[in-house]
């Protein structure tokens, strides 16, 4: 690649189509939607942080527009230029919403590689004169030879264990050890870690480029940034910073998408197309505001100044209008064709439901494009299905075969777990897959993503440590972030003193991620809760990108205990169709067992005590589906006492425990070689524990 070129570059008309910048032998197609626009410039540049252009092409709206298309072709132009755009046109935004400004440099928004070397955003938000400062594209050469080395093997989540992971946070520790922290490389030195702890699906916070300047004052002040990447501004690109050079940023994602592949593992990519990094009025203009801002936002009718706001990130994305949900969807199916990707996570998806003004739609485009794109329509899709303005739909949003975050399953598991009472037939339903949320429609416990811990909120460990949250550290005075964590801190807010404390917590913790792997649905585990990773009761650190966020390596040695009750614990679901099996419960006799799928009990084998609010007792068997799979006997024990429990016989099968939290490791978890049959008719389940025997 060439980042000096000689001289000025010739030019022809060029296509509409690609949209963005096409590289070829014979040189590089610019295409950019501007549908008002009455002038266009394309600048070249030699770096990310050149001073000045070393060519600016004019297109002549006679020859290098296409209906709502400007497009120029350059003759010879080599990969790795840096580029940026400047759009003339009405710019009375009161009336029309439109936001044009020939001074400022826009974004490429279909870049496949971008550089924000540059970029300075409290200086782009200035309302002087400028100029200001702009993220600008790259020239890749995507065409033709970047293609997947290994095919992706995964279009369903049925049977999966999906791991929570931050790209950069993963690695970026001292303790990692890899060559290059915090990039998509470092996590291929990590596979065999993924490997070996049974996980079939890794699923990644935004990779895709975003902000990281964009955070409130206070956390400027402090010197911290964005560091989830819930702010994108290119969604055709990868983060700059997760790349070892971000010209090659396509083939950097695309070598950790092949080598986990390779290890049989699936990439799902958390998406943000609910908001953009451009925010509010206040907010910069990187790429959209200046192009289409009346199209790409949805905005206030009477003062289309003003952006409506239903994510609580200064604008909303107008994904229903048809320019938008085009750009979305076939965003989306670049990421698939081109570099592999499984699936997709999309956040506050409720958003995708909102038309003009934000109402919701009873049909909405753009979820049912996403769902019959013949691209997308076998890859999982999940939906985090609520937005910022008050509208949840867990179990109703819009579709036949999108999945969901299942809100509902994390606040009861939470609540039953620290010791809720009348919890007990709320998690016999989440236990069995959420029929109550899933059913109507046909779906199937696969639908439902569960989860207790996610990047928002506590990690697992500080969930058992402390009763509030401890945010200071963000410079918000401890305002932002959940009130409402339903966590328990075992006796003592913090860093425990006494060993009993530390016990409870322990043990609470696998309770949580027991009851996790033992509930038909799609487990989701936050990466660090395996080691017990905490940071410090701050349950929103979005902000924090330092050792308070990043995955301490020098956990998995020193709560190697909790790693392997982890690494069991989902090995133990994976052999257990039974437990996998994507149909809810229904207490029916399987036709080649002659025993009912799953049976309820209560301590003495007596039917649940479903409506006393007391009880924090709950027992099940679940029935293996053929005659070569094992039964399994669940012990939920959620009081503070310990209960003698009664144990069911199966013909021809003896009882063995396989998993008891309440015992020291590394008796928490016996492997199935080293199991002994339990003779006795009963087992006294420890408080607050979870036991579960397998049955041959």
């Amino acid at each position: 690649m060439n980042n000096s070129p000689p001289g000025k570059y010739a030019t022809r008309p060029g296509v509409r189509y690609p949209t963005g910048a096409t590289h070829s032998l014979e040189g590089v197609n610019f295409s950019v939607f501007s549908r008002h626009a009455t002038g266009v410039e394309l600048l070249l540049y030699a770096q990310g942080d050149s001073p000045e252009p070393f060519q600016v092409i004019t297109l002549d709206p006679e020859e290098n527009r296409t209906f709502l298309v400007w497009h120029v072709f350059v003759l010879g132009l080599p990969a790795g230029i840096y580029y940026t755009w400047r759009v003339d046109g009405p710019a009375n935004t009161a009336v029309d919403g439109r936001r044009f400004d020939v001074r400022r440099e826009l974004c490429d928004p279909w870049a496949h590689a971008v550089s924000d070397i540059a970029w300075d955003r409290e200086r782009a938000c200035a309302k002087d004169s400028g100029p200001w400062p702009a993220v600008r594209a790259i020239v890749t050469d995507l065409e033709p030879d970047i293609t997947p080395r290994v095919k992706s093997r995964f279009s369903s989540l049925e049977g999966a264990v999906i791991y929570e992971l931050h790209v950069g946070g993963f690695t970026r520790h001292p303790s990692s050890g890899v060559e290059s922290p915090g990039t998509f490389a470092g996590v291929i030195e990590k596979i065999p870690y993924l490997k070996d702890l049974g996980i079939t699906h890794v699923e990644l916070l935004p990779i895709m480029a975003f902000d990281e300047q964009d955070v409130p004052a206070g956390a400027t002040t402090r010197g911290l940034k964005n560091y989830w990447g819930y702010s994108t501004h290119s969604f055709y690109s990868p983060h700059p910073r997760y790349c070892r050079n971000p010209v090659n940023g396509p083939r950097e994602f695309l070598d950790m998408v092949d080598a986990l592949h390779g290890a049989d593992i699936g990439v799902i990519l958390d998406v943000v197309f609910n908001h953009t990094a451009e925010g509010g009025a206040d907010g910069p203009v990187i790429s959209f505001k200046g192009l289409a801002n009346d199209v790409f936002y949805h905005l206030d009718q009477s003062d289309r100044r003003r952006y409506l706001d239903f994510t609580g990130c200064g604008n909303t994305v107008n994904c229903n209008h048809p320019e938008v949900t085009n750009y979305i969807v076939h965003c989306l199916e670049h990421w698939v064709e081109r570099l592999a990707v499984d699936g997709f996570r999309f956040d506050l998806a409720s958003v995708f439901v909102r038309g003009e003004r934000g109402v919701p739609l009873s049909d909405p485009p753009l979820p049912w494009n996403l769902e019959l794109s013949r691209t997308l329509t076998e890859l999982p899709r999940i939906a985090e299905a609520w937005d910022a303005a008050g509208l949840y739909q867990v179990g109703a949003f819009p579709g036949l075969s999108w999945t969901e975050w299942n809100g509902r399953y994390r606040d009861s598991i939470r609540r039953f777990v620290r010791g809720d009472g009348g919890m007990i037939g709320e998690v016999a339903t989440r236990l069995g897959g959420s029929s109550d949320l899933y059913t109507h429609d046909g779906r199937r416990p696969a639908n439902s993503i569960n989860f207790v811990t996610c990047h928002d909120g506590f990690t697992l460990y500080d969930l058992v440590s402390y009763n509030g949250k401890h945010n200071e550290a963000n410079g918000e005075d401890n305002r932002d972030g959940s009130n409402d964590n339903l966590s328990w801190n075992c006796g003592t807010e913090g860093d425990p003193t006494e060993p009993a404390v530390l016990q409870i917590r322990h043990r609470q913790a696998r309770n949580f991620l027991a009851i996790l792997m033992l509930s038909r649905g799609v487990p989701m585990l936050l990466a660090g809760d395996e080691v017990l990773r905490s940071q410090g009761g701050n349950n929103n650190a979005y902000c924090q990108d330092n050792e308070l966020s990043w995955f301490d390596w020098r956990l998995t040695a020193s709560n190697r205990a909790m790693v392997r009750f982890t690494r069991e614990l989902i090995a133990l679901r994976r052999r257990h169709p039974s437990l996998t099996r994507n149909r809810f419960f229904r207490g029916e006799r399987l036709p080649n067992r002659g025993i009912p799928d799953v049976a309820w009990y209560g301590p003495g084998l007596e039917a649940p005590s479903w409506q006393l609010g007391h009880v924090r007792f709950l027992a099940c068997t679940i029935a293996g589906l053929t005659r070569d799979e094992e039964d399994l006997h669940l012990l939920f024990n959620m009081s503070e006492n310990e209960i003698q429990a009664l144990l069911p016989s199966i013909a021809n099968r003896r009882w063995h425990v396989a998993l008891n939290t309440a015992a020291v490791p590394p008796g928490d978890f016996t492997a199935r070689p080293d199991q002994r049959p339990f003779a006795a008719a009963s087992y006294l389940v420890g408080p607050r524990s979870v036991v579960v025997l397998e049955g041959r």
